[in-house]
């Protein structure tokens, strides 16, 4: 046998799916075998490759037991006179497997190989070829050296910067997205280290071949697409703290004791400052905007205040009235942000009910100060006019200037041009009328020398930079059906990619697929509007179950004479307190749609079924409901008529 390609995944079905569609079209023609090792997912993966790719060998883990030993358990049953690691949430193209073999085939000294790698939006991947990282590579790399010179083959020797990503080069380390190796090779060096569980494993090995008298080589000739990030959420503080351990591991192994120590302090040093800067960015990034609003509106009020005390002629206590606007403001901005006010895209209509629901809240607790502690019933409706004025001007200002996520809704209309035939394109274009509310502008592209024939054709794949250009597209979703791997990566890299986002329509999926940028996790949209998955239904989802709990634990020597499972209630409390469950959660059911994820809840959907034998069908049917339409006040209904059965 030629080839044994093996895939560790964990919760990526979806990802999965896409990529062991490319790969039964890159094996075409070659004697190959595929496995894919399963760490226990839980979104329906297994199941998936069992109904969809039944020529897949699938081993199912009972434990995550990590990437190393994942492939290992593969490699080691594995025929193939070379093996490839394949990461679940990669696209090859459709000669790659031929092509990386031939090349292998005549240069019996090369011992490993990676490609080139691109990302979800067609940009290269500087990790498709890297060298040792030695403790001065590793400084350099940490303290952001690499960053500030790209091209130096000093200071970004971690990314062999001086090195064209067009050229075929003798490297040092292969990245474990896509590593290829001789068996030969791994017979005599071994397989993976099980020491490293994430992260390091594939410096590791691929030192050890350079050491074993092998070459590892970066070949540039054949691309895939690494939606990078989406396996591992690498912009986490939980990803610095394994990577780095990682590369603790892989000194102490490899460099000599006084180097490994120098590796170690550095590794140390960049995991404290890393984490540190995270905090803090996440910090800024998440109050800023609330400083800000906070600052303007105290100031504001107090200088009306002054103005107003010369108008009216009266006298207030300034650290009284300190208090009191500070209380004001926050009452507005808590209002502000249940109401969604600072979500994003920017909605001012919720913004304003915010604010009037806040300035109602305010005069009722005015109504019920003493008479010593109130003020002029006129600084609350000026300062509900003041308010309004500072959401207004700030957020016009976000809107012009920090644009982004902070632009108003609705003022970035997505404009899509869809590309296939035009029986995958009516699948398609329906798949996402159903994932999002509307498409208002799309244009359907055909595949070969014809223009599509439905009445928004506009061309050919051939003319799809110009049909970008004049129809202002700013999204494009490829049928994976009818256009090769490769000639989509192809559009993708040579695209003008400013402002242009990719998806990909796998065949017979209920998923189309993309990431938007190097850092961002892959974006998944499924057969669902994902309604509780928005951060408002979150948020409030999250608020029903704290005060609930709080309630309920106030009022808990009460109710517990009442509940069938007494010591369960309490449990349950506590547990849904903490944020390891919620009270409403979806029903036991095999659907193979990806919900959108919540905790393990305390009530199930399904309820008031119970005795009923509802079936799966039935609770699929109640959970995708659930899903796209949640409120408040359904899981509040639930719960009146569970109210006995909350130890459960």
């Amino acid at each position: 046998m030629k080839l044994s390609v093996i895939i560790v995944n964990y919760n990526v079905e979806f990802f999965l799916e896409q990529c062991l569609h490319s790969v039964e079209k890159a094996i075409a023609g070659i004697d190959a075998e595929v496995f894919v090792v399963d760490n226990v997912s839980v979104d329906g993966s297994c199941a998936m490759v069992k109904e969809k790719f039944p020529w897949v060998e699938l081993i199912e883990n009972t434990e995550n037991v990590g990437f190393s030993k994942g492939n290992n358990q593969a490699m080691r049953i594995s025929k193939g006179e070379y093996f490839l690691l394949l990461n679940p949430d990669t696209v090859v193209e459709e000669d790659t497997f031929s092509k990386v073999i031939d090349f292998m085939d005549d240069h019996p000294e090369t011992g490993g190989l990676g490609v080139k790698m691109v990302d979800g939006k067609g940009n290269y991947l500087p990790e498709s070829k890297r060298g040792l990282p030695t403790p001065w590579v590793a400084f350099y790399k940490i303290f952001g050296l690499s960053a500030l010179f790209p091209k130096s083959k000093r200071f970004n020797r971690y990314y062999l910067g001086n090195l064209s990503p067009d050229e075929t080069h003798e490297i040092e380390i292969l990245s474990g997205a896509f590593m290829m190796m001789r068996k030969r090779a791994l017979d005599e060096v071994g397989l993976l280290d099980e020491a490293f569980f994430m992260y390091g494993e594939d410096i590791d090995l691929s030192w050890r071949i350079v050491l074993g008298g092998y070459k590892n080589h970066y070949y540039p000739h054949t691309r895939i697409i690494h939606y990078k990030g989406e396996s591992t959420k690498k912009g986490s503080l939980n990803y610095v703290f394994v990577f780095y351990n990682a590369m603790i591991i892989f000194a102490k192994k490899h460099f000599d004791a006084q180097h490994a120590k120098v590796f170690s302090f550095l590794i140390k040093s960049a995991i404290y400052l890393r984490a540190a800067l995270a905090i803090i960015t996440r910090f800024i990034k998440s109050s800023w905007q609330a400083v800000l609003d906070f600052a303007l509106i105290l100031s504001g009020m107090l200088v009306m205040q002054n103005w107003y005390a010369q108008f009216s002629n009266k006298i207030y206590d300034e650290r009284l009235s300190t208090v009191a606007f500070s209380l004001y403001a926050f009452t507005w901005m808590g209002s502000v942000l249940f109401s969604g006010g600072y979500d994003k895209p920017i909605k001012l209509g919720k913004i304003m009910k915010g604010i009037l629901v806040g300035a109602a809240l305010i005069l009722m607790a005015y109504s019920l100060l003493p008479e010593a502690l109130r003020f002029s019933r006129a600084m609350i409706l000026l300062g509900t006019l003041w308010v309004s004025l500072v959401f207004l001007l700030s957020r016009s200002f976000m809107h012009a200037v920090v644009k982004g996520g902070h632009r108003f809704s609705g003022s970035t209309v997505k404009r899509y041009a869809l590309v296939g035939s035009d029986e995958e394109i009516d699948r398609i274009e329906h798949l996402m009328q159903q994932t999002r509310s509307g498409m208002p502008f799309r244009v359907h592209v055909g595949v070969g020398d014809e223009v599509s024939s439905a009445s928004n054709g506009v061309g050919n794949v051939s003319q799809l930079d110009e049909i970008i250009r004049v129809h202002k597209i700013n999204e494009v979703v490829f049928s994976g059906k009818d256009l090769e791997a490769k000639t989509i990566i192809e559009h993708m890299s040579t695209l003008d990619h400013r402002g242009l986002d990719f998806k990909i329509a796998p065949p017979e999926s209920l998923s189309i697929i993309g990431s938007n940028s190097i850092d961002a996790s892959g974006d998944v949209f499924i057969l669902d509007t994902n309604a509780i998955s928005k951060s408002s239904n979150k948020r409030n989802k999250r608020t029903l179950d704290v005060i609930l709990s709080l309630l309920l634990l106030i009022f808990s020597p009460i109710f517990m004479w009442f509940q069938k499972q007494p010591f369960g209630f309490l449990r349950n409390i506590f547990q849904v307190m903490f944020g390891r469950k919620t009270w409403v959660a979806y029903a036991e059911s095999s659907t193979k749609l990806r919900l959108p994820k919540i905790r393990n809840g305390v009530i199930p959907v399904n309820f008031k079924l119970k005795g009923l034998n509802s079936g799966g069908e039935v609770n699929e049917r109640l959970n995708v409901v659930y899903a796209r339409n949640y409120q408040v006040r359904k899981d509040l209904r639930l719960l009146f008529n569970a109210w006995r059965d909350l130890g459960a």
